[in-house]
């Protein structure tokens, strides 16, 4: 599968996901969203380091932050080699992870995988889990998560 392709396939794939954490409970959120006016201006946001925010284990970047609809967010996260974001912790609410460059170090609920690029991780409510470097060069992978309005 050429490099092209592979890539719009995975934009797909979060996309999908990203727009898949809304349940039907959301549904009077999202009948206010028609209020808001989205803009080429507002709907398109391109990543570069320098609009990130700095972080003790490298940098993170919003692409979509909790304020932009309802709660739901899109981040790049990226961790220097052999360190973390933060320990393994708990939530109550789920999220995923897609690993774009690097190799992670995945933890869930006392066991571990590392896992390389490509590859997406679910993170359940309530139940710890982390990720980690475990390469030595940059890892970046993004967070898919809905915070509650």
């Amino acid at each position: 599968m050429k490099s092209t392709n592979r890539i719009k396939i995975i934009s797909l794939f979060i996309l999908l996901i990203v727009f898949q954490l809304v349940s039907a409970q959301d549904k009077k959120e999202s009948q206010n969203l028609s209020e808001k006016e989205f803009t080429i201006e507002n709907c398109v946001n391109e990543y570069t380091e320098e609009k990130s925010d700095a972080t003790d284990s490298g940098h993170r970047f919003w692409f979509v932050d909790k304020d932009f609809i309802d709660g739901r967010t899109l981040k790049l996260s990226a961790v220097k080699p052999n360190q973390a974001t933060h320990p393994p912790h708990t939530h109550a609410e789920d999220e995923f992870f897609f690993i774009l460059e690097g190799k992670a170090q995945f933890y869930l609920d006392g066991k571990t995988k590392v896992v390389g690029p490509y590859t997406s991780l679910y993170c359940p409510a309530n139940v710890a889990h982390g990720i980690s470097n475990a390469g030595d060069t940059e890892l970046k992978y993004l967070v898919i998560k809905k915070y509650p309005k």
